[in-house]
């Protein structure tokens, strides 16, 4: 999927994907993947924006780690980040439904 399609939702999936608790940047690429049946194959040049840019408004917290030697940027969820998650469903539930009303057949 091209990353013109996600402009404007890439925030409330990266959300969603942190829901579940803390990841680094690739396992976050790697669960938007999974979770998107391969559809959501980001490339680092969008991720990695995305995430610095969420962090910056509060919307998440990262914090480094060691791992086998290499170090690792693990983000989270705020409270703020939660809130957020819920309107962007909350808005995301009735884009679809407005949409899928004028799609709709006769």
């Amino acid at each position: 999927m091209k990353a013109d399609a996600l402009r404007g939702h890439l925030d409330a999936l990266i959300l969603a994907i942190l829901e579940g608790g803390g990841l680094h940047g690739y396992a976050i690429s790697e669960a938007l993947a999974a979770r998107s049946d391969g559809a959501l194959d980001l490339a680092t040049g969008t991720l990695y924006p995305a995430l610095r840019r969420l962090e910056a408004a509060g919307l998440l917290v990262s914090t480094w780690s060691t791992v086998s030697g290499r170090k690792r940027r693990t983000y989270s969820l705020t409270p703020a980040g939660r809130r957020a998650l819920r309107a962007e469903r909350a808005a995301w539930r009735g884009l679809a439904s407005v949409v899928e009303a004028v799609l709709r057949p006769g």
